[in-house]
């Protein structure tokens, strides 16, 4: 009878702990072209203070997650931000640009930010990025003009 008790509780902890949190959960129309990524289709963007995790789906068929916290995680495994911008985007990215994009943040530290009406929109252009990016309630638009890079997030409704 002990035994039971026993097992039951081990499999409660492991589980409990394996278990993510996430308090935004958010269905969203995701666009993104890069020249190592090109996906348009519906996504889950769930998030938590610690962690983002961006689930792609194709057809109602979920294809790939990429979960970012102190590192960033796909299917092919985890690497640093800074090796995920050189191997997906671009080297020259601040670190933390993903997950700013996703969440609808300010890019590199706010600079040339401008206020809009319903949001904002920055443009940054150095010897590395041509940036245009644009904020507002419903949609993200990021768009590096040099590199090709694009990502456009919607709300679905």
């Amino acid at each position: 009878m002990f035994k039971k008790y026993l097992l039951v509780i081990i499999v409660f902890f492991f589980t409990a702990c394996s278990v993510k949190n996430y308090e935004n959960t958010q269905t969203k129309i995701f666009i993104i072209k890069s020249p190592k990524i090109k996906f348009a289709d519906i996504c889950y963007v769930r998030n938590s203070d610690k962690e983002i995790e961006l689930e792609l789906f194709m057809a109602g068929k979920a294809i790939k997650k990429i979960t970012i916290n102190h590192l960033v995680c796909t299917d092919e495994g985890c690497m640093s931000k800074s090796k995920f911008n050189e191997d997906y985007l671009h080297f020259s990215y601040p670190n933390d640009i993903l997950q700013n994009i996703l969440l609808g943040r300010e890019i590199y530290s706010g600079e040339e930010k401008i206020k809009t009406d319903d949001g904002f929109e920055q443009k940054i252009e150095t010897r590395h990025v041509q940036i245009t990016y644009r904020v507002n309630p419903h949609a993200i638009m990021f768009k590096d003009r040099k590199n090709n890079i694009i990502f456009k997030i919607k709300d679905t409704k």
